[in-house]
């Protein structure tokens, strides 16, 4: 019998940082072999330059810092095999390749067969393609070596265990969205099933713009049992194990660790975007606009338990229209976080502005111009505030007001980065209830009242949207699922209403483009996933 110690190294590491990743890649290795005692380790899909790196692969600079890494990772690395994700420069070609390397010897290659080219990847944008499959002999088992999309298709696997493969070593850089836990793992068994061999699959995690990495690492039996799996959004070095019997390669079991219901999985993923994003920037904290509505407060909650209480600032900015319980809930949730809380009332600024500009609107009746200069003279203030005392402005915006352009620019759109652009209100309320039910920071009249923008007398969202639990499927449905006003319809949605949800989206894609970044969380989000002309004839009634 023989026995081969895997070391799974679910890191977080950080694009375009080849000199920081490869010390944690040497650091992580070292570990694995004197206290796991490992015997392998598997590092996640180009973690030498991190992934996605995108066009910084062009970048004539980036390809001598992965020569340099790689000539370092030769020379560090004794006593255990390491499989290394990095881009390989080859002549003009490049690959998303895997390097297996032990004791200044290269012991294989294997280069990504399938480059996914859709929704948030972009793959074939940098990357040439190659079939040819990769196995290495490690404790007397042969393991062929995949990268992450190449076991989304039947052949690479295929051809692994033709070459003589007796167990798949699988090195991912898969995001995170809604359920993609469960279709990662059904994917996987499908695989292991075809072949009738085992797999042991190890993902990043971490946040990376509008991208969030979950982990989730896992090995899988050849009859597509999980025997391990890691928690999700925790960084961690984890030990797995598989034996050889026979000739014939068994997984040892370990802790299956269990999943989460999906509003404690979204709302992971939203703090780690959160904690990524400002901390990968450099930036001390953030501040946010806080309302005493729904999506300022989940906004506000999102911060603090990414960065801390400490490093948080929320400024209530109250009008004339500014109700009392908005006053009341906004304090309060401050104080139940022990956020930093300033009060700064923009009725100056507003009645400055309104007569500034007088005489240019004399004989117009007030409209939303008049509601739009209230959210821009709160986004200078907060601006304001975000450059002096250098902390990021979190937009607290929502994919519901996103999609429909119930949003101002340069006004409650302005800011660097947006957590829950991602999360329609359906979404938010869900959030909020089950942060709630950890602990109470949430007031609960903040949750149940009917929301409102407070820019003009009585004002309700229901007063410009359909209802959200009418919006948010028509939306997603739309969005998510492409499908026509026709088909929407046969939901059971009002055909005038779908056709006029369906034109806002249609309108509103201008604003979007100049939204700023928010964590993907959904099937399709605005940004990397969405591509929607500005100028279009296309009529969605039809």
């Amino acid at each position: 019998m023989s026995t081969l110690r895997i070391a799974l190294a679910q890191l977080n590491l950080s694009v375009g940082d080849v000199g920081g990743n490869t010390q944690r890649v040497i650091d992580t290795a070292i570990e694995a072999r004197d206290r796991l005692r490992a015997d392998v380790i598997l590092f996640p899909e180009l973690a030498l330059c991190g992934y996605p790196p995108e066009d910084l692969l062009f970048h004539k600079g980036m390809r001598r810092q992965v020569a340099a890494g790689l000539e370092r990772l030769h020379a560090e690395i004794h006593g255990i095999t390491a499989v290394v994700g990095y881009p390989e420069y080859d002549g003009e070609a490049l690959y998303n390749a895997a390097r297996v390397l032990r004791d200044g010897v290269s012991l294989a290659n294997y280069r990504k067969y399938e480059l996914p080219n859709y929704g948030v990847f972009d793959e074939k944008r940098y990357f040439a393609s190659d079939a040819a499959p990769a196995l290495v002999e490690l404790n007397g088992i042969r393991a062929a070596v995949l990268i992450c999309e190449d076991v989304w298709v039947p052949s690479p696997a295929r051809a692994a265990r033709e070459a003589g493969a007796q167990v798949l070593l699988v090195i991912n850089g898969s995001p995170y969205s809604l359920r993609s836990q469960s279709r990662r793992e059904q994917v996987m068994r499908e695989r292991v099933r075809e072949n009738g061999l085992p797999a042991v699959y190890v993902n990043l995690i971490g946040g990376q713009d509008e991208l969030v990495f979950d982990g989730g690492s896992f090995v899988m039996d050849a009859t597509g049992r999980i025997v391990q799996r890691e928690a999700v959004f925790v960084e961690g070095l984890f030990s797995a194990g598989i034996e050889l019997h026979d000739g014939k390669v068994c997984t040892i079991a370990g802790v299956v660790t269990a999943g989460h219901s999906q509003e404690e999985s979204v709302y992971n993923a939203l703090v780690t975007g959160v904690r990524d994003y400002v901390g990968k920037h450099g930036f001390p904290g953030a501040v946010i606009g806080l309302s005493g509505g729904i999506d300022s407060a989940l906004t506000l909650t999102l911060a603090v338990d990414a960065l801390g209480a400490e490093h948080v600032q929320a400024v209530f900015m109250p009008s004339r229209y500014t109700s009392q319980m908005s006053v009341e809930d906004a304090g309060e949730q401050a104080r139940r976080l022990g956020v930093k809380f300033s009060t700064i009332p923009i009725e100056g600024m507003f009645s400055a502005t309104l007569e500034a500009l007088q005489a240019e609107f004399a004989g117009a009746s007030p409209d939303a111009t008049e509601e739009n200069i209230q959210a821009r003279c709160r986004g200078v203030l907060l601006m304001a505030i975000s450059n002096k005392s250098g902390r990021m402005l979190l937009t607290t915006g929502n994919k519901s007001e996103m999609a429909v352009g119930y949003a101002t620019l340069y006004g409650d759109m302005a800011g660097g980065f947006a957590p829950i652009k991602d999360c329609s209100k359906t979404l938010v309320y869900r959030l909020a209830r089950y942060r709630n039910s950890l602990s109470d920071v949430i007031p609960e009249r903040v949750i149940t009242r009917a929301p409102s923008a407070e820019l003009r007398p009585n004002q309700k969202d229901s007063d410009s949207l359909p209802p959200y639990e009418v919006l948010d499927p028509i939306l997603e449905a739309f969005i998510e699922e492409d499908l026509s006003v026709d088909q929407i319809e046969e939901r059971g949605f009002d055909r005038a209403i779908v056709g006029r949800v369906l034109e806002m989206v249609k309108r509103s894609e201008y604003k979007r483009r100049q939204a700023p970044p928010g964590v993907r969380v959904s099937n399709r989000a605005f940004g990397r996933d969405w591509r929607y002309p500005i100028t279009s004839g296309y009529k969605p009634r039809n």
